[in-house]
């Protein structure tokens, strides 16, 4: 594997879990505890949602020219990371029904609603929806993985290693310094992230 793949690699399992920061951060500065298990099932969420798009994204791969696929690949992260950049500014604007997407976007804006219990403890389940709302970034890092010729095994790994990590200290974090503010961010450096892989990709 050469040292760029590897950065590659590294790359999307950082971008792709930037999410995960800010709702780590999140849920320190409100006291609510993520159990162990909870933040592993999250983890394999977004490792078999890399893994699943990742496939799929080799499959397209096989048939059509390598410049191809690297211009569908930066195409779709540069995309997603575009739409990271202005969803907040999207969900600012009143519509008269929510779908099942903007819910998931919502929950990302506000984390604090998958604990539906108000235990100030997530549960297995409620970890399932939020694993499922974290995942859609690692739905585009797969899939330009895989259609770019990335390792798609060890991009997976990666990004479910850097969900794991970042929600769990991202949440010592926020419930150490109470830095709400920085949660926020995360999600602006995770846009810009995934715009550069995309560039860097074509030059």
């Amino acid at each position: 594997m050469s040292s760029y793949s590897l950065l590659a690699i590294i790359a999307i399992g950082v971008a792709s879990n930037l999410d995960n920061a800010g709702v780590g951060i999140a849920y320190g500065v409100r006291k609510i505890h993520i159990p162990w298990y909870s933040n592993l099932t999250i983890a394999f969420i977004s490792f078999l949602a890399t893994l699943v798009s990742g496939l799929f994204g080799n499959l397209i791969s096989t048939w059509m020219p390598l410049w191809i696929g690297q211009l569908i690949g930066t195409i779709v992260i540069i995309g997603v990371g575009v739409w990271v950049l202005v969803q907040p500014y999207v969900e600012k604007k009143p519509t008269p029904k929510t779908s099942s997407s903007n819910s998931l976007t919502r929950l990302l804006q506000n984390p604090e609603e998958a604990d539906a219990d108000s235990s100030k403890s997530l549960s297995l389940p409620e970890s399932i929806v939020l694993g499922i709302a974290l995942a859609m970034n690692a739905l585009a890092g797969g899939f330009n993985a895989g259609i770019t010729q990335l390792n798609v095994w060890y991009t997976s790994l990666s990004v479910g290693l850097f969900s794991f990590i970042l929600l769990a200290l991202c949440a010592g974090f926020g419930e150490k310094f109470a830095a709400e503010k920085l949660g926020h961010r995360a999600t602006v450096v995770s846009g810009l992230l995934l715009i550069f892989i995309g560039f860097r990709q074509m030059f």
